[in-house]
């Protein structure tokens, strides 16, 4: 795999060298300070480019391998009759960044939100921090907080009290850090949603169901991919993370009949996936390894973590890229095959970048972009790449013994 990690630009804590004694030679990275919408011109993508590049002729070469995210305007996921505007502004800058060289591109179409989580500093046994979602928080965020509108619906009885008390006894501090974390921005960004206009965004799809985001995602999917096929890119989807609906709005990209969906919508190589172990992981009813099975072509990107379901299986927090829920050993397997079947072919290595990381060691003293700290993506690059290097050699010495002939026995 071509081994790869985020970074937000400039202003990223996360330099370009510590990138590089990482061991990786791919940046994934996005032209965050442009307007979600607008079409990204030559000279701004060459511009990150040459950021990138400037360090390769004195240390290790990097260049930017992933595009993560070209973001899909809320128009296009709301099908509004505007999306036109925004599609030809999409398959422009997919133009652009074709004619500067860049072939994969990352995008997700969850509506209003990224991903979600509530507590970004979660401490663990060994005193490191992590990305935490618990079902309860939220839902004392979505009934007391937002005070969404026919919120007490979408969770149980026993949810709403245990979460009504829990706010009682909530600090003013208490409720204003879940509100920030609830109403984070996009990864990169360190601007949240105002809560004072966070409903009139969620009005916007109050009669959008999941059957009409679909629609809206396979209308997309079947302007732009075509366009991505002539250009040689690889566009790829990431899953809903959490997979499952947050504050009454829909997820189409939670499971494998969802990908299984999209991916006939329009069946062209370069409608592929953003195959994220941790997304997926989450759901007990996904199998990241059959599905990397299944949908091994049409991945063009992989974000490997693992997340661990709680006793409430809704909770989950980011665990070691190696425990967790997600049987690691079984998903590189299936990512080692695939590549092994794209080189037959002459096909390139996959992307890979170690998803999220524990905030740990000295970067606990430091500020980070929350999943994004220097030590806790290095740690889970260290031990996916062992764990790559182990099963390619396993491969390879299987292969060896079946290519052996018996030893011919002497007879006296």
């Amino acid at each position: 795999m071509l081994h790869t990690m985020r970074w937000f630009g400039p202003h990223d804590p996360v330099s370009l060298l510590d990138i590089r004694q990482a061991g990786c030679t791919g940046v994934v990275t996005a032209l965050h300070q442009l307007p979600v919408g607008a079409e990204w011109p030559v000279p701004e993508i060459q511009v990150r480019q040459q950021l990138i590049e400037a360090g390769n002729t004195t240390h290790s070469p990097l260049h930017w391998a992933v595009v993560e995210s070209l973001p899909v305007h809320e128009e296009i996921k709301k099908g509004r009759p505007s999306r036109a505007l925004y599609i030809e502004n999409y398959k422009a800058s997919l133009r652009n960044l074709a004619a500067c060289g860049i072939r994969t591109v990352c995008y997700n179409f969850m509506p209003v939100l990224d991903w979600s989580r509530t507590n970004l500093s979660y401490e663990l046994p060994d005193g490191s921090r992590a990305l935490r979602f618990v079902w309860q928080d939220f839902a004392l965020f979505d009934l007391f907080i937002l005070k969404r509108p026919g919120a007490a619906n979408d969770y149980g009885a026993d949810v709403v009290q245990a979460a009504q008390q829990q706010f009682a006894q909530m600090s003013a501090e208490e409720i204003a850090s879940l509100t920030n974390t609830v109403l984070l921005g996009l990864p990169g960004s360190e601007e949240a949603f105002e809560l004072s206009g966070f409903q009139a965004l969620l009005d916007e799809y109050a009669a959008i169901d999941a059957a009409a985001l679909r629609q809206n995602l396979h209308y997309f999917i079947g302007e732009v991919a075509p366009v991505a096929e002539e250009l040689g890119i690889g566009l790829c989807i990431h899953p809903d993370d959490p997979p499952y609906p947050l504050l009454g709005l829909p997820r189409v990209v939670s499971t494998e009949a969802d990908i299984a969906q999209l991916m006939a919508a329009c069946d062209v190589p370069a409608n592929g996936l953003t195959f994220c172990t941790g997304s997926l992981g989450v759901r007990a009813d996904n199998d990241p390894a059959a599905i990397a099975r299944r949908f091994g072509p049409r991945i063009h990107f992989i974000h490997l973590r693992a997340t661990k379901r709680e006793v409430d299986p809704r909770n989950f927090f980011e665990a070691d890229h190696l425990t967790g829920d997600v049987d690691m050993y079984a998903v590189v397997r299936e990512l080692v095959f695939e590549e092994q079947r794209r080189a037959a072919h002459g096909g390139a290595a996959i992307p890979m970048r170690p998803d999220h990381g524990h905030q740990m060691l000295d970067d606990l003293k430091k500020k980070t972009y929350p999943g994004y700290s220097a030590i806790g993506r290095l740690r889970g690059l260290a031990e996916l790449r062992g764990l790559e290097y182990g099963i390619r050699r396993g491969l390879e010495a299987e292969a060896t013994a079946a290519t052996r002939q018996p030893e011919t026995q002497l007879h006296p």
